[in-house]
């Protein structure tokens, strides 16, 4: 769905594991920061409840799975891909 959905508008997956502080923290910082309005789609994919869901991510988009982590998904493609302090939604922002 995600790949059908992402040649009419760039989609975001975050995932994260809600036992994790660190990705609690990175959550937090990217939610307070993110002003992307409607110009992506965004899923938040739970790692803790989803993680075949979170290994089908890494081999469908030939990315090494992180926690947490954020991917930018064009036209069936991942464009971007970052983890941990490297989540920026600013940064994100500048990739659209």
């Amino acid at each position: 769905e995600i790949v059908a959905f992402s040649s009419q508008k760039p989609v975001v997956i975050f995932k994260h594991s809600t036992r994790c502080i660190v990705s609690k923290m990175a959550l937090k910082q990217f939610e307070s920061e993110y002003a992307l309005g409607d110009t992506v789609d965004i899923y938040f994919l739970d790692l803790l409840e989803n993680r075949d869901i979170s290994n089908e991510i890494a081999s469908r988009f030939n990315v090494v799975h992180q926690s947490p982590q954020l991917l930018l998904i064009k036209d069936g493609k991942c464009v971007y891909d970052v983890s941990h302090s490297d989540i920026d939604a600013g940064e994100l922002k500048g990739k659209l």
